[in-house]
């Protein structure tokens, strides 16, 4: 009997710890170590050994494409700024060869071209670096000559003036207003664009329009716009003379007849020898 009781006693208590093991007690969960910054860095920074630092993750937890070992880290260059404690991933850093600084944000193939805008032309200053943006040309001219047409469309913005990170709201409104009204937006594009780029800066005016960085697709309809479309609703064609007309030109280069003046009537009146001209009309 005495056996049976301890035997049942044992029973109870290991079947006991097994519930309170698979229901109550914590997991163990395996931790991953990576690599992280150390320190708030921007963009263009080459990382090196003080910059970063091991953390340790659940393994559920790590990102994609986190780098594990610091030694693949050091001396790479970052394309985009990271905060503190953010793990570092490789599609955030450049190669070891990649140059340090701006010339770090510029893909392989791009070129940076910067353009002049004013807080008109800019989206009233609200245009900041990584945004995505199209961009307008107009000629100027007469009415005839005058056109407006999208020559680039998604563009990323690299740079607003010498910044080349996105400002927090409060970084933002302290600086707005110290904000010039006339500054550089630096473009990255293919060669070809920078061509084009550089010509329609100097054959007329530049102007951005932001667009949201999700929406990638081109515009349907390319066509310029002219002053003809622009005062089609004031002034309808069929009422506008043509001056390619020779009859309408010719009438507004006439030069207006003078009216003839109209006769004269001259009596000579003699009293004595005092001689007056009465002169009617």
């Amino acid at each position: 009997m005495v056996l049976i009781f301890i035997a049942a006693w044992i029973s109870a208590a290991l079947l006991t710890w097994f519930l309170y093991a698979t229901t109550k007690a914590p997991h163990a969960e395996k931790m991953v170590a990576i690599t992280a910054a150390a320190r708030d860095m921007p963009a263009g920074t080459r990382l090196q050994k003080p910059d970063l630092k091991t953390v340790r993750v659940p393994e559920k937890d790590v990102p994609k494409a986190a780098i594990l070992d610091q030694k693949q880290a050091i001396d790479r260059p970052l394309l985009f700024p990271v905060g503190a404690n953010e793990a570092i991933i490789s599609n955030k850093v450049a190669s070891a060869a990649g140059a340090e600084g701006l010339p770090a944000l510029i893909e392989i193939g791009k070129r940076a071209v910067s353009v002049p805008i004013t807080d008109s032309s800019g989206v009233a200053g609200m245009i900041q670096p990584r945004a995505h943006v199209d961009v307008l040309f107009t000629k100027p001219g007469s009415m005839s000559e005058a056109v407006t047409t999208t020559i680039l469309e998604d563009i990323v913005v690299l740079a607003m003036g010498r910044i080349t990170e996105v400002a927090n709201s409060a970084a933002a409104a302290l600086t707005t207003a110290a904000r010039p009204t006339t500054q550089a937006a630096t473009l990255l594009v293919t060669p070809e664009q920078a061509r084009k780029l550089e010509l329609a800066k100097n054959q007329g005016k530049i102007s951005l329009s932001l667009r949201n960085p999700l929406d990638h697709l081109n515009a349907k309809d390319q066509s310029a716009t002219t002053s003809d479309q622009l005062y089609a609703g004031f002034h309808p064609k069929q009422n506008t003379p043509s001056v390619r007309d020779d009859r309408v030109w010719n009438q507004l280069i006439a030069k207006p007849v003078e009216k003839p003046p109209a006769p004269r009537h001259v009596i000579d009146v003699y009293r004595g020898d005092k001689h007056v001209q009465e002169i009617f009309q």
